[in-house]
């Protein structure tokens, strides 16, 4: 009952948006052409029956109806045009909210009107000036996180970076490491572009490379269409890798504890077949001509509500001596929960998780994303007095099948002595 409920008052609410628009878009388009009009009028109902129709064959169809890259463009075809308009409908509503106030103060001071300027110039009315904003706003959202999935989704992008390290052993000066993060294998729709990603990294010659949780979205089987792609990301010290949020299968009903834990161990498996060294709260020596550098790689751990099968104690353990440790951690909040306080000689961790929300700016020294009001360390390089972080952006996506202004990123950072 409650969720019927749920759906017949979603289906009306999602009506009444609609209407709502449509008033204001006949308001904007007034002075055009009749035949324009009705063109118009033809083509804003027919998305929005479609978009309905879409909604309603979501909510009433088995979930099995639809394969995994079609629900996702689906939720993607119903999602942008009510985000769109529920921006037109908070434009709308700055007229209505004028209007109750003029009404209000004309009835407190009824000698009071407007007066129509007498200059003579043509003056657009504020409730026409402003429906035609909300017309515009809403049409250049729609076109913005339309083309986000068009082109932004395998816009992929090469991140340099270098880092100065005062202990750096001699043998790793100039060590280059490609980081990967957030694939999110579920979410892909374009595995040729996915293919020349991981093409672009490898024509970087990485020393070694880094894999920072979320394989996939939910399910071990995410992957599989992508083993042979993704195996093709080789270092001469190795891929090593970590878990993330996604990869416990959290998010998921499961039926079962069994079915849950089989669908980790699987995962497991698959970083195997990959040909990457998963991480789970441990470190390892990287050796090169007789030097060596600790690795050390944690299960997520993420502040606030986010799980925490981590155990940086454990993972720290025995590396005390190395003179240079990096750390993989999926969640950039670990760093400054648990690693600044107390582990003051891990030089640099390696992070992903919040796929900068795949929306934001970023254009020379402008750089901004809504993920900012989150967490502090959300994109790029970040420092604390000799200890750096890195948050990589996502090579992949989820939800939104696509990315505006924050695009997938390849890290490739080199390391150099101080």
């Amino acid at each position: 009952m409650n969720r019927t409920f749920f759906f017949v008052a979603l289906t009306l609410i999602l009506f009444a948006i609609d209407w709502y628009v449509w008033t204001g878009l006949r308001l904007a388009i007034r002075n055009f052409g009749p035949q324009s009009q009705r063109w118009i009028g033809l083509g804003y109902w027919l998305l929005t029956a479609l978009t309905l129709l879409a909604y309603l064959a979501m909510q009433i169809l088995p979930p099995d109806t639809f394969g995994r890259t079609t629900r996702i463009f689906i939720i993607a075809f119903i999602s942008i045009p009510y985000l769109s308009k529920l921006l037109a409908v908070l434009i709308l509503l700055v007229d209505e909210l004028r209007r109750i106030f003029q009404w209000g103060a004309s009835l407190l001071f009824p000698s009071v009107a407007d007066t129509v300027p007498a200059t003579g110039e043509k003056v657009i009315p504020r409730s026409e000036f402003l429906a035609q904003t909300a017309l515009i706003a809403g049409t250049g959202l729609m076109g913005t996180f339309t083309f986000g999935i068009l082109s932004g989704a395998h816009d992929y992008r090469i991140r340099r970076v270098t880092v100065p390290l005062k202990n750096l052993p001699k043998a790793f000066d100039g060590i280059k490491i490609a980081q990967l993060s957030d694939i999110h294998s579920g979410s892909f729709f374009n595995k040729t572009a996915v293919k020349g990603g991981v093409e672009m990294l490898m024509k970087e010659k990485p020393d070694i490379a880094f894999f920072t949780g979320d394989l996939v979205n939910d399910r071990a089987e995410e992957v599989r269409d992508y083993i042979d792609i993704f195996d093709k990301l080789k270092a001469p010290l190795g891929v090593h890798s970590t878990l993330g949020n996604h990869d416990y299968g959290d998010y998921v009903q499961w039926g079962s504890d069994e079915r849950k834990a089989r669908n980790l161990n699987d995962l497991k498996k698959a970083h195997e077949l990959l040909g990457w060294k998963l991480m789970l709260d441990e470190n390892r020596a990287i050796r090169v001509d007789g030097e060596e550098i600790g690795l050390i790689g944690i299960q997520n751990w993420g502040a606030g509500n986010f799980a925490k099968y981590g155990n940086l104690d454990k993972a720290y353990a025995g590396s005390e001596d190395f003179p240079v440790k990096l750390l993989l951690s999926h969640d950039p909040s670990h760093w400054r929960a648990q690693v600044l306080p107390k582990y003051s000689d891990i030089d640099v961790a390696f992070a992903g998780h919040t796929h900068g929300m795949q929306f934001g700016v970023e254009i020379g020294a402008l750089k901004w994303s809504p993920v900012q009001y989150r967490y502090k360390e959300w994109g790029g390089l970040y420092q604390e007095k000799d200890q750096y972080i890195y948050v990589n952006r996502g090579f992949g996506y989820i939800g939104y099948p696509g990315r505006v202004g924050i695009l997938p990123e390849i890290t490739i950072m080199e390391l150099v002595r101080a």
